[in-house]
């Protein structure tokens, strides 16, 4: 999506969808960290998928910030890597309400001591890593989280020499993937932050909600088995769908507080996100979660984590419970539920570092020197 900065309701409209903060509107001009990003590719020759299909070669793009450290051993000791949710890109988080409150000099994440890497993730993402609209369309390897975390486990292995990590940070399908990635590599990190999801199978609400947005593109006659001519009808309905599950109530009836500027908004998410989603990219990152279940291997996590999730989340309801009864699980892990507030954003709450950084500070203080 195109970040419009000429008026407030399209930067409100910018911020639910990519998930940053809705009251960044006072910080247009903050600095969003202490060094400059950088952007780069690595490519991956003969990618083999969880179901056994390959690729000749995938593309994985990604942003770093900082510079990388090593011990005497050649051990990386300063490395940050941030994932994102789905049908976003790491790019998402250079945004006030969260790198302008976590990179800047003297703030948590200083990216003039730590080396952050923000990967626009393989397919599941909307930014430049290798996805099925890039030309195979529906005929794409049919990918699950296990390969995102490959993936990625290769871009820092191989691309950037990164081979061990002082923090990771997931947000939403990257807080999933976190858990997967501490139970099957549990040395690679000292520490995680998972912000808004939890450690049990896509199930419930959560599954029905996804299969039903799946389903509407499917069941239209326009898809034609992906390959449409045009974006079929059936994704303005599934666009429909993922704007009520990432809704706000309390902050959007503040802002929206009548049938026409409700309706204004409504149309203006659906003509933009027409515009910037594809149908087959769009099923595929929602099918991805079809495996996910961390539940049973959550005490073979080694690093010290954190979950946190916002009171207010449809993805993720607080009155499961599940999140405080699996943490239990895990032999260094730690639940917040964050409370109501003004800074609350739903589900995508993670963008908001101040409501949450003070529990983020208490652990980077307890890591590794």
């Amino acid at each position: 999506m195109n970040i419009r900065t000429s008026a407030t309701r399209a930067i409100i409209l910018l911020l639910v969808l990519l998930g940053a903060a809705a009251d960044g509107r006072g910080q247009q001009n903050a600095p969003l960290g202490a060094v400059p990003p950088k952007e780069g590719d690595y490519i991956v020759k003969d990618f083999t998928f969880s179901d056994g299909q390959t690729l000749p070669e995938v593309k994985l793009h990604y942003t770093t910030l900082g510079t990388l450290q090593r011990d005497a051993s050649g051990r990386t000791t300063n490395a940050v890597v941030i994932l994102h949710g789905t049908n976003r890109r790491g790019g998402v988080f250079l945004v006030p309400s969260f790198a302008g409150a976590l990179f800047n000099q003297g703030q948590l994440l200083d990216t003039s001591k730590y080396y952050v890497i923000l990967p626009d993730q393989l397919a599941a993402g909307a930014g430049k890593s290798t996805k099925p609209s890039d030309g195979l369309r529906a005929k794409f390897p049919k990918y699950d989280y296990s390969d995102m975390v490959k993936a990625m486990q290769m871009l820092l292995k191989d691309g950037l020499q990164v081979n061990h990590l002082k923090l990771f940070v997931g947000a939403s399908m990257g807080c999933m993937e976190g858990f997967m990635w501490a139970e099957s590599n549990p040395d690679d990190m000292d520490g995680l932050l998972l912000l808004s999801c939890l450690p049990t199978e896509i199930a419930g609400r959560n599954r029905m909600v996804r299969k039903l947005m799946i389903d509407d593109v499917k069941n239209d006659p326009g898809w034609n088995n992906g390959n449409y001519t045009q974006q079929p009808y059936g994704l303005r309905a599934a666009l429909g769908h993922l704007l009520v599950v990432g809704s706000v109530p309390t902050l959007w009836q503040k802002e929206y507080p009548t049938a026409a500027a409700a309706d204004k908004y409504l149309d203006q998410y659906i003509e933009d996100n027409m515009k910037s989603t594809d149908a087959n990219d769009f099923i595929y990152q929602y099918d991805a979660s079809r495996h996910y279940n961390p539940q049973k291997d959550l005490g073979k996590i080694k690093a010290k984590l954190l979950l946190i999730n916002p009171q207010e989340d449809f993805w993720n309801p607080a009155e499961l419970g599940i999140a405080q009864r699996e943490i239990e699980k895990v032999k260094d892990g730690r639940f917040v539920q964050l409370p109501f507030g003004d800074l609350n954003r739903g589900h995508y709450t993670f963008f908001q570092a101040a409501f949450w950084q003070k529990h983020l500070a208490e652990l980077l203080g307890v890591l590794k020197p």
